[in-house]
């Protein structure tokens, strides 16, 4: 619970920088493709080093990394807060980025540590805090940083500060339980399958990872200019219908979890993604009414999928939690910053409702969980 508490307070951080997006697209007279680069550089930093930070930590684990990692992310408000120029405002998002590379793996293997072998409920649970924190950054930016400014951006660095005393005594809890565990054997891998079958299966959770993102990329950075030039809604309207999304993605994953454990993680992947395509295909022929509803329906159904992928990627590949966790959540904000950039550009040169009925067709890529093996059973079907 801890761990997700400093994700719901990580995720809160970062989800202001897109929230933020049509403020800073009318005060420094940006088009829609330098909004997508501003994602695109937030993005990408938050991914590079994930991996590379998992495979490290694999093998010597750095307890206090979490906290650091929140330091990262308090500097890059500290810049939002106060830039005067676009490549000032590049710079704090690429500062929060960097926050959350550092933070995710760790994390992540602290969840599944502290699992009790529940590991799609733990997963779930680190996940809906992220979640929440995504959902609350919106309203945060409606309620608080529109109508005072950018400067108020600032305030927030107490946030930050909560998250690394929390994430300190994680880090505590962590380094304890190391070298309550020093002596014991590590235990043996559960699951050994032909190198070619882990590639071939690492290859489809990649795509489908990359589907789920790059949808959920369209609607976390382009939905509240959807609405508001599809409906005419206000500025801080648009960020409550944006909040309406996040909260369905929350309530999706606290609800995937026990899911998982029950019925299996292929099936949760099956289900999450191709599930949500009759939805998202109607979505952009609908009335306002209707949009609401099916946003929040589409939230609910996609939100277990990337929790279930990074267990599933777990248990294909024992004893390199780290390595996965950092592949899955690096190559998910890689997605969403390079989508964003190019759907910024696809905007600019169509329209952001052209963008969403583009997007509508990328859950048919969720077929692709045929072709999974057979692992990942859950209780119901042991």
């Amino acid at each position: 619970m801890a761990v997700s508490l400093g994700h719901l307070l990580n995720d809160t951080m970062q989800s202001l920088i897109p929230a933020l997006y049509p403020m800073l697209k009318d005060s420094y007279g940006l088009d829609f493709t330098q909004i997508g680069i501003l994602g695109f550089v937030f993005q990408v930093t938050a991914s590079l080093l994930q991996p590379v930070v998992g495979i490290y930590t694999d093998k010597r684990p750095l307890p206090y990394s979490l906290s650091i990692g929140m330091g990262f992310t308090l500097i890059g408000l500290v810049f939002l807060a106060f830039a005067n120029a676009y490549w000032l405002l590049l710079v704090g998002a690429s500062f929060v980025g960097l926050g959350s590379s550092v933070f995710h793996p760790e994390a992540s293997r602290v969840a599944r540590l502290a699992s009790g072998g529940r590991h799609g409920l733990a997963q779930s649970l680190f996940q809906v805090g992220g979640n929440i924190g995504s959902a609350i950054g919106p309203l945060l930016a409606a309620f608080i940083v529109l109508p005072r400014g950018q400067v108020s951006v600032s305030w927030f660095s107490g946030v930050a500060l909560v998250g690394m005393l929390v994430l300190y005594g994680v880090g505590r809890w962590y380094a304890a339980h190391r070298a309550a565990n020093a002596g014991r054997k590590p235990p043996a891998p559960a699951l050994v399958l032909p190198r070619p079958v882990v590639i071939r299966t690492i290859a489809i959770l990649v795509l489908l990872t990359l589907s789920k993102h790059l949808y959920m990329t369209s609607i976390s950075s382009f939905y509240t200019f959807y609405v508001i030039d599809r409906f005419g809604v206000s500025v801080q309207d648009a960020q409550i219908l944006l909040f309406v999304f996040l909260a369905a993605v929350a309530i999706g994953t606290v609800a995937g979890g026990p899911v998982m454990d029950r019925f299996g993680t292929r099936f949760t992947i099956w289900f999450s993604i191709l599930g949500a395509l009759p939805f998202t295909l109607v979505l952009p022929y609908v009335d306002f009414t209707w949009t609401v509803i099916l946003t929040f329906v589409i939230g609910v159904i996609l939100a277990s999928a990337f929790s279930a992928i990074v267990v599933f990627a777990q248990e294909l590949v024992p004893g390199r939690v780290g390595m996965v966790a950092g592949l899955f959540f690096g190559l998910a904000f890689g997605i969403g910053g390079i989508g964003a950039a190019v759907l910024g550009i696809v905007a600019d040169r169509s329209s952001i409702e052209f963008v969403f009925k583009l997007c509508s067709f990328l859950p048919f890529l969720g077929l692709l969980t045929v072709f999974l093996p057979p692992i990942g059973k859950g209780r119901a079907r042991a």
